[in-house]
């Protein structure tokens, strides 16, 4: 999504951007504080940072019919999660957030997401839930997929199921939002346009993975709705925080707001 800028073949108008890489769950942390002018973050944290940030029409991780996936060293039934502990990437990510929604209350421990496959293998947490690549790894380990969280929304609900969200801090201003909106879409565009290019350039930050692996990761979760969410994700979004409301997640009532 970011080629477009960083090889100089998108405009950049009047902005100047650094790419700053780090792990979800601390960009979620950092939306906190309101740290980065645009970020991004976990769905399910936009309503703690709905006051200081506004959502962007794209960027969005969404899948259909697939998701975070929850595995174990052995066979496990969904109801057995209640009774374990699970390794989990961060209580302010999407994943964790439908997990609740899919099997209630269980006992869990924060770790990071590239760590949680050696938790699990070493014997060092009974189950894990995976983001990122580590949902198509996981069998090179020897594990076993007790649930996808992505083909339970869909089930639950015939929707695809929103992860993670781009924003822009609101104190930029209308005119500025618009206009890096427009500059950034673009640059989703031309990744899609030129993927082999856009493929290269992203395989730096890859942690390993091969290139077929890594383009199969990436058609996941960039696609037509990275781009604009359209009225299907859009309501997408609508159903998870409603839900998320529902289960008494938040203190204030959600706010959807989108740029544009």
């Amino acid at each position: 999504m970011f080629w477009g800028l960083a090889s100089g073949e998108v405009d950049p108008r009047r902005f100047e951007f650094e790419h700053v890489l780090r792990d979800i769950q601390t960009l979620n942390e950092w939306a906190l504080e309101g740290k980065l002018e645009v970020t991004a973050i976990s769905l399910a944290a936009y309503p703690l940072v709905q006051e200081r940030y506004v959502l962007l029409p794209h960027g969005a991780s969404m899948g259909s019919g697939y998701g975070p996936v929850v595995v174990a060293r052995e066979e496990l039934g969904q109801a057995d999660l209640r009774d374990i502990e699970i390794a989990v990437p961060g209580e302010l990510t999407t994943a964790f957030l439908v997990l609740r929604m899919c099997i209630g209350g269980f006992r869990y421990r924060e770790v990071p997401f590239d760590q949680i496959i050696d938790e699990v293998v070493s014997g060092r947490a009974d189950a894990g839930l995976l983001i990122h690549e580590g949902q198509l790894t996981y069998q090179d380990e020897g594990l076993k997929k007790v649930v996808d969280l992505g083909e339970w929304w869909l089930l639950e609900t015939g929707l695809p199921l929103p992860l993670g969200a781009n924003v822009a801090r609101r104190d930029l201003g209308a005119d500025t939002l618009f206009e890096l909106s427009d500059v950034l879409r673009e640059s989703i565009q031309t990744g899609l346009d030129n993927r082999d290019e856009a493929m290269e350039h992203a395989l730096q930050y890859g942690r390993g993975l091969d290139t077929e692996l890594a383009d199969r990761f990436v058609g996941m979760y960039v696609n037509e709705l990275t781009c604009d969410y359209g009225d299907e994700g859009r309501q997408a979004v609508r159903e998870l925080l409603a839900r998320a409301e529902a289960l008494g997640t938040y203190e204030q009532p959600v706010k959807v707001e989108f740029v544009g």
